[in-house]
């Protein structure tokens, strides 16, 4: 539908107007539903009926004009708190004044209502930090997740990155509890399903099944970091159902292993990959096993002789049936692989990358003549086991570039346990990214924002000084006579992103004014303020000349001055990275 112009909306509204007194005059106006109605029955020919008719009649264009000007928009002006938008109704005598008034109180209420916007969200974000600073429950986060999406869906996003860093926090000072577990999964799968969650803590199956459901979104879905956070979840339900008191069942056991095999060989671990593939290789009867299969769906990429495999076997199954014309009785068969044969190739697999030589050359030709072995005296395999075991006879393996992960040989095999600092690493990586895009895409036109002031602080806890220092200086170039400026909360999960000197300066101005541990304000540092701070830390570790040191206490006097006083913690930041440059210069010098 085309938009009218204010002259096109007075001309109709005339129009109608006229339209209304032609109908006073006959008497009659017609009803719009029902034909045949007349809706003034009941309305006398009176003098006053002639009277109202011709008032309507006499209605011009350039009378309602000045009527809806002098009724509403002078009306508008004069509530404007903008006192230079105001005063320009004071004149309206031309057109083009007209004009330039009512742009102006335009451009001021969607600015204004911006900045409401703004001031609403960062009050909300408050409120999200106060509720997980009192850890809720599953229960409590399935509330949240419904009701701040019905709200807001900008909150329902920064509740969701606020999670992450809290779970984070409460894993890094202890373990991955069952209930952070469940809140995470809940949030990576927005499901509502209290009762299975609780259930599932107690039953391997359950567990086992929840872990599948993780699985199957990591395999539909492209590498990104939520799905590295994924992975890492299905590791720890798989790892929760080895530990129920009722996985001593092969089935549970073995499947369980296969599957923590594949996400380990897919996240680069590969001595765990072998280390769990070994726990159901090892095992003689498999017997129980014959009711549970390793799914080809639920895997994410491994390589690319599974997927060829994981094709040529749907596209039998489609000969047997279209071309054979034989009824399709197992089609749920079709792309799953037995878990003792799976155990073997992924073990046969690993091998090949960790060894970086062709599969004839390696040491693990015992495994191979064992995989045939196995294969020999199944008594029942699948379509997809017999394409698999023919791609292993006809290939060499190499590494093909591939790596081992990074300080994996460093580290000792532990395979009843998940290594979380992985998954803490995604959740600061996927939550500092999240929070910042999500600001400046509602509200960088109000406020200056840049949007990688986690990112440098995180470069900087994992100690990449020089990333660090590139994107914290781009951010003070950027900030540094912006239009207003964001705030880092310094709250517990933010605060676990800091490095010593930043906690203990928060903790301080907690110590000495009790007040600041009640309003947010005292312990918000700006985007500027912060970025000052790692840039300095970083041309210290990096040593870089006094000149650029000098240039950055400059960067903070000019900061100095835009300071509100009322942000205590932003002062006192500011106060420690001139004193530390100062330091630094005196003794260099």
């Amino acid at each position: 539908m085309k938009r009218c112009s204010s002259q096109n909306v007075v001309r109709i509204c005339v129009k109608l107007l006229h339209i209304l007194a032609d109908w006073l005059t006959g008497a009659r106006c017609p009803h719009y539903f029902i034909n045949n109605c007349n809706l003034f029955d009941s309305l006398e020919n009176s003098q006053l009926t002639h009277i109202m008719a011709h008032r309507l009649q006499s209605v011009t264009e350039a009378w309602l004009a000045e009527w809806f000007v002098n009724n509403y928009i002078c009306k508008c002006g004069d509530r404007c708190l903008n006192s230079t938008v105001s005063r320009l109704f004071d004149d309206i005598s031309t057109h083009v004044k007209l004009q330039n008034a009512v742009s102006a109180l335009v451009h001021w209420k969607l600015a204004n209502t911006l900045v409401c916007a703004w001031v609403k969200f960062a009050a909300a974000q408050d409120i999200i930090h106060g509720l997980q600073f009192m850890c809720p429950d599953l229960q409590t986060t399935l509330y949240l997740m419904r009701e701040l999406s019905k709200i807001d869906e900008r909150l329902y996003v920064y509740f969701t990155a606020d999670t992450f860093l809290h779970v984070a926090f409460i894993t890094n000072r202890s373990l991955l509890t069952d209930e952070m577990l469940d809140i995470l999964s809940t949030v990576c799968l927005q499901s509502n399903d209290v009762r299975r969650h609780l259930n599932a803590r107690h039953s391997s199956v359950l567990s086992l099944s929840q872990a599948a459901k993780l699985m199957k979104v990591i395999a539909n879905n492209s590498q990104s970091t939520v799905q590295m956070i994924e992975i890492e979840l299905s590791k720890a339900y798989l790892y929760r159902a080895l530990r129920c008191k009722d996985s001593d069942s092969d089935s549970i056991y073995c499947l369980a292993n296969v599957y923590l095999a594949v996400l380990y060989y897919t996240t680069g671990q590969y001595q765990k990959a072998i280390g769990h593939s070994t726990e159901v290789t090892r095992l003689h009867d498999h017997s129980q096993c014959s009711s549970h299969v390793v799914h080809g769906d639920f895997m994410p990429k491994i390589d690319d002789d599974i997927d060829s495999v994981l094709g040529l076997a749907v596209f039998y199954q489609y000969v047997r049936t279209a071309a054979l014309n034989q009824q399709q009785q197992q089609t749920q068969y079709v792309s799953v692989f037995s878990m003792e044969l799976f155990a073997h190739y992924l073990y046969i697999r690993c091998q090949s990358v960790i060894k970086c030589r062709q599969l004839t050359q390696m040491s693990s030709a015992d495994e191979v003549q064992r995989y045939e072995k196995c294969f020999s005296e199944s008594s029942e395999m699948f379509v997809s086991d017999v394409i698999l075991f023919r791609s292993v006879r006809g290939a060499k393996y190499s590494a093909n570039g591939e790596k081992l992960a990074s300080g994996e040989q460093n580290k000792p095999v532990t395979l009843g346990q998940l290594d979380t600092s992985e998954l803490v690493e995604l959740l600061h990586r996927s939550a500092v990214t999240t929070c910042r895009q999500l600001e400046a895409r509602e509200f960088g036109s109000l406020i200056t924002i840049v949007t990688t002031d986690y990112e440098a602080l995180y470069a900087y806890k994992r100690g990449d000084y020089q990333r660090c220092l590139q994107v914290s200086t781009q951010n003070v170039h950027t900030l540094i006579g912006g239009t207003g400026l964001s705030a880092t909360l310094a709250g517990s999960e933010f605060i676990q992103l800091m490095d010593d000197d930043l906690v203990c300066l928060t903790g301080l101005t907690a110590l000495v004014d009790p007040s600041c541990r009640e309003d947010t304000t005292h312990i918000a540092v700006s985007q500027l303020s912060l970025s000052l701070y790692l840039m300095s830390q970083c041309q210290m570790k990096l040593h870089h000349p006094v000149t650029s040191l000098a240039q950055t206490l400059n960067y903070i006097e000019v900061t100095r001055r835009e300071v509100i006083p009322r942000h205590t913690l932003n002062q006192l930041l500011l106060n420690l990275t001139e004193h530390k440059v100062l330091r630094y210069i005196s003794v260099d010098s």
